[in-house]
């Protein structure tokens, strides 16, 4: 059929031909930007290149755990059958205060924000199953029958409050405040495979659970989390204590370690030293050795600041040697000639009453005068 009004024709293909270059034009910029977008991405580390650097010094490679210090396994499918995922992060972003498991997230002074969390997260959940849904779980056991049966059946592993054993330790404030008792029962049950965490499930009676259970809650604080006024650690800290002093006369274990009560003589003595803190800045924040600068087991670019001279170098961790280690191994690599581990670690000098500085000391020690420079 002839077309009534032949100029609408080229009207109409003029006006695909605009609609075809404009399609073109806006699908070349979201291609650009689809790529710059993706450039960006590919640049920010993943998981498992966070939980690498980190993570694996103590929990391993493979999250299988026991690297260092008798750090948990992370990938047991019991525990990630019951953490979700705000139990994990809460883990790593607010740590286990008073142990080996610094808090990582930066409003505790740690290097992670939540997104780098949140990829660690992933990661390890990309490994084992997904969380399960928990039932509420109300408290309904005996605390004080529970307390018995934790030190007949679970003591010898888990420890006490005041001494630690080769487990996670439960009277820990941060756990107990992130454990729910559904959480808490699944674990007393299931055990955590393969790890020698064994399943209770067929050794305890459910009334017996329960009251582990009950006892376990009846422990938790009121404020779980130590405050910290100001997560910020200082990066022109004098590294120099006692510039004007001699040198220590240390003798070192196995050519590598000092003990506590040498490194304490120095100090009362008013030895020439440098002593660094290789845990995650948090835990320097909460206490640490006076005059002690925070270096990281993951920041060996500051090490940078450290004056090659002949000073002796201490470095020390809660391990108490793994992460205190890798900044003496640095350090020797640079050809440092007098570097050392401190032997018995942060928690043994805490536990004995030696001097410190930080946030919680006054919950951590007896607080003392700060070290003179």
């Amino acid at each position: 059929m002839p077309r009534c009004f032949p100029w609408r024709d080229a009207l109409e293909r003029r006006f695909i031909r605009w609609l075809v270059a404009a399609c073109g034009v806006a699908l070349c910029l979201g291609v650009r930007r689809s790529a710059a977008q993706g450039s960006v991405s590919a640049d920010a580390p993943s998981g498992s290149q966070l939980y690498a650097r980190y993570c694996q010094l103590c929990h391993g490679a493979d999250a299988t755990g026991y690297a260092a210090d008798h750090a948990p396994s992370l990938v047991s499918p019991t525990f990630l059958a019951s953490a979700d995922d705000t139990f994990i992060a809460r883990g790593i972003q607010l740590g286990r205060p008073n142990t080996a498991m610094a808090a990582y997230g930066r409003a505790r002074g740690g290097p992670l924000d939540d997104e780098q969390i949140a990829k660690i997260v992933a990661f390890l959940r990309s490994r084992g199953p997904r969380a399960a849904q928990l039932p509420e779980l109300k408290v309904t056991g005996n605390a004080a029958r529970g307390a018995s049966v934790f030190r007949r059946n679970c003591q010898s592993c888990h420890g006490t409050a005041k001494q630690p054993g080769q487990a996670p330790q439960l009277h820990n404030r941060e756990f107990l405040a992130a454990a729910s008792p559904a959480f808490l029962s699944y674990a007393i049950l299931r055990g955590r495979p393969p790890t020698k965490m064994p399943a209770f499930e067929p050794r305890l009676s459910s009334s017996e659970v329960d009251n582990v259970v009950a006892w376990l809650v009846s422990l938790r604080q009121e404020r779980p989390a130590a405050h910290q006024t100001n997560p910020v650690v200082p990066d022109d800290l004098p590294m120099v204590i006692h510039p004007k002093g001699g040198a220590p006369d240390f003798t070192l274990r196995e050519g590598r370690f000092v003990s506590a009560e040498q490194v304490k003589r120095a100090l009362d003595a008013k030895r020439r030293l440098i002593i660094i803190d290789a845990r995650t800045p948090s835990d320097w924040i909460q206490f640490h050795i006076p005059g002690a600068v925070p270096i990281a087991y993951y920041e060996a670019a500051k090490l940078e600041r450290v004056p090659n001279d002949g000073t002796w170098v201490v470095a020390y961790c809660a391990c108490p040697h793994h992460a205190s280690g890798e900044v003496v191994d640095a350090l020797r690599q640079r050809n440092f000639p007098n570097t050392a581990v401190l032997d018995e670690g942060i928690l043994f000098w805490r536990n004995n009453g030696y001097a410190l500085e930080g946030e919680d000391v006054s919950t951590a020690a007896p607080k003392k005068k700060p070290v003179q420079r």
